[in-house]
């Protein structure tokens, strides 16, 4: 017996009650943490979401969801544009904070929620809950044992058909539409995690006639010359896998690369080193979707924080690395010409 009480789990509240609302909801519930609250801009849908995940409090009002003391954290659910000031909101009164990707519209509004979160001691961590999924930390094992010797190059996809409809919240520049925040972020983050922010980035995209991306492409070059490529597409659906090659071997990791899924490590001679199988948490096996990860670390984030006396930070991606990469994808979208309605200079 140590005589030390085990750490006490945080109470989760979450904002808006749409489909990755509802994704993630079923995921905390596989994971058995502790959903005590959602809050909506109505009553009926907070009251229909809190009787389909057996939710105690349904709040008619973002304001009342973070207002309620038996909340701990939130998780911030709604469309890109609204992230900064709902993050704000649950900051404001005294919440931690995991807010959906992509993590604002752009680096400015980032900056503000980082600085805030670091005035306020509280976490403020970006739901890019694919860094958190097992193959992606055996993946970190096996750059960091230099079994792929020097990586030289990365690739990665997210190619989806997604609705056309010109008002589709996808296609709306006023609501952030466009492959960028929603499909790309993905890829480009998962090459900043393997290679860092790049020291040179082009991208060329084609703009649908609403003005958002439909399909946009990058090439980067980072640190000692390696170099990255991704493609997005709301348009089409593509084999959505990605590939990691270094000098000594490659890591080739199946669709869906960013969901639960396996990986083969293969040798510069062609010789199969290691096939790993991340699909235990999936959902035809019964896991979940794997976004239950994401929400156990940010619990452990606080907890160890808590014990250290420090303001809590994501060890996989830091808020600073979240800034860095809405910086990224403004100057993507600057070179694509692409600017949404809400943004001022």
């Amino acid at each position: 017996m140590t005589g030390l009480s085990p750490r006490p789990a945080l109470r989760w509240g979450i904002l808006a009650t749409g489909g990755i609302a509802a994704a993630f909801a079923a995921d905390l519930r596989t994971a058995g943490l502790d959903l005590v609250a959602v809050g909506s801009r109505s009553q009926e849908s907070a009251d229909a979401f809190a009787a389909r995940f057996d939710i105690a409090r349904a709040h008619g009002s973002y304001e009342a969801l973070v207002a309620d003391p038996d909340v701990d954290i939130v998780y911030v659910a709604t469309p890109h544009p609204m992230h900064h000031a709902d993050a704000r909101l649950a900051l404001e009164h005294g919440k931690h904070v995991l807010v959906e990707k992509a993590f604002t519209l752009n680096r400015a509004e980032a900056q503000d929620l980082a600085d805030l979160g670091r005035e306020k001691g509280l976490l403020v961590m970006e739901a890019m809950w694919t860094r958190y999924l097992p193959h992606m930390a055996r993946l970190r094992e096996i750059i960091a044992a230099g079994t792929l010797g020097e990586i030289r190059a990365v690739s990665a996809d997210h190619t989806q058909s997604l609705p056309t409809d010109p008002a589709h919240r996808l296609n709306a520049l006023e609501l952030g539409g466009g492959a960028l925040l929603d499909l790309a972020v993905y890829p480009i983050s998962f090459v900043v995690a393997v290679l860092g922010v790049p020291t040179e980035v082009k991208a060329v995209a084609r703009l649908i006639e609403t003005g958002a991306d439909a399909e946009v492409a990058t090439v980067m070059t980072h640190d000692g010359g390696a170099v990255s490529t991704t493609i997005s597409s709301s348009r089409g659906a593509g084999p959505n896998t990605a590939l990691v090659l270094g000098t000594k071997a490659r890591v080739e990791i199946e669709r869906v690369w960013y969901s639960p899924t396996t990986f083969r490590v293969v040798a510069a001679d062609g010789t199969v080193l290691e096939e790993f199988d991340g699909r235990t948490t999936s959902h035809e096996r019964g896991g979940g979707r794997g976004m239950q990860y994401q929400a156990l670390a940010a619990e452990r984030y606080v907890a160890d924080a808590a014990a250290r006396g420090t303001t809590p930070d994501s060890d996989l991606l830091p808020v600073a690395e979240s800034v860095a990469i809405m910086g990224l994808l403004d100057e993507i979208r600057a070179q694509i010409g692409v600017r949404y309605p809400t943004e001022t200079d």
